[in-house]
């Protein structure tokens, strides 16, 4: 009997990447450089695509926001035209003249269909790599189901946070049709982290799928409510001093909760919303008052957005004001 051969030795199976590069349109949002390789990532700002949620119906798997990611990507240069150029928002160029700043798009986290769900992994595991990194992630939605994963990613942080959250739905279902992490529970499945503390949702109006129930959760809970029409009575300084100082604040904004007025690109408009100019304030109240470690946008749907883009525009020019006022705040200084 002839010798036995020794198995040949193959080489390990490759580890499959978090993100991918946008394959259309601009590659980054804001001229920032692409690094999708986030084993070896520095960043002081990271923006994330996460296009796709947890679908209620299979025929909601590839809804329509699932293109906002690249949407607002490819109104780049409609949000800012040049990013050395002065800007009045922020009080000077979008990274304030800093050629320090480490300021780059991770790409997408894309589904593999031969794991169902496994986005979602893959995206909590992309924030933490952002997270320990020392980057704040900005992610963009997708639907508001991927805040659920990376809220989860801020176990790393070690700390308490405070969530505020810019909606005109409450968002505290427990599940729909069995799924637990779709868009209508992401502060419920927020309130169960244990690092989770204060919850101030705002711009809450008309009807979503919130019951009952779900509101009454959301006040058992400790939720602080702040229905638009109470923010326009007394304005966003009085819900910013209700706010702790001193905390570390993730943003939710899904952009319903702005007034349909500068976000038309929604599935549920109702007006009364959030103004910009109140959105804005809040982001650079948050910003002074304590340490912003993350925000997402979420809920845009392209298809609905007019031939201006003005959805997408608003959303990027909220994230200009959080990166300008980040670096104006001194989050970035090093020794």
């Amino acid at each position: 009997m002839p010798p036995r051969t020794a198995e040949p030795t193959l080489p390990p199976t490759p580890t499959k990447p978090l993100t991918a590069a946008p394959k259309t349109g601009h590659k980054t949002l804001l001229y920032s450089e692409l690094v999708t390789d986030l084993e070896t990532l520095q960043a002081d700002i990271a923006i994330l695509g996460m296009p796709f949620g947890s679908p209620y119906t299979p025929q909601a798997f590839s809804n329509d926001q699932t293109r906002a990611p690249q949407a607002i990507r490819d109104v780049t240069d409609r949000i800012v035209r040049a990013p050395e150029h002065y800007d009045f928002d922020i009080d000077g160029p979008l990274l304030q003249g800093r050629s320090d700043i480490r300021f780059v798009d991770c790409g997408d986290v894309l589904p593999d269909l031969n794991v169902p769900g496994d986005h979602y992994r893959r995206c909590e595991q992309a924030v933490r790599r952002i997270l320990r990194a020392g980057g704040l992630p900005i992610v963009l939605g997708g639907d508001h189901g991927i805040t659920n994963p990376v809220l989860r990613a801020y176990e790393a942080l070690g700390e308490t946070i405070t969530l505020v959250h810019v909606d005109a739905h409450l968002d505290w279902r427990d599940e729909v049709n069995g799924v637990r992490d779709g868009l209508s529970s992401p502060i419920r499945r927020a309130s169960e982290l244990p690092y989770v503390g204060k919850i101030i949702q705002i711009g809450l109006r008309a009807q979503g799928s919130g019951r009952p129930a779900d509101y009454e959760a959301a006040r058992a809970y400790g939720a602080e409510l702040i229905t638009a029409y109470e923010l326009h009575d007394i304005g966003m300084q009085a819900v910013l001093d209700r706010i702790p100082d001193g905390g570390n604040y993730y943003l939710s904004i899904d952009a319903d909760g702005l007034d349909a007025t500068v976000m038309p690109a929604i599935d549920g408009p109702a007006p009364g919303g959030v103004t910009f100019v109140q959105a804005r304030k809040l982001i650079h109240g948050l910003v002074s008052k304590g340490r912003v470690v993350g925000m997402d946008i979420v809920e845009i749907q392209p298809s609905k957005d007019t031939p201006a883009r003005l959805t997408c525009v608003t959303a990027g020019r909220l994230i200009v004001n959080l990166i300008g006022s980040t670096i104006r705040a001194g989050y970035f200084d090093r020794a």
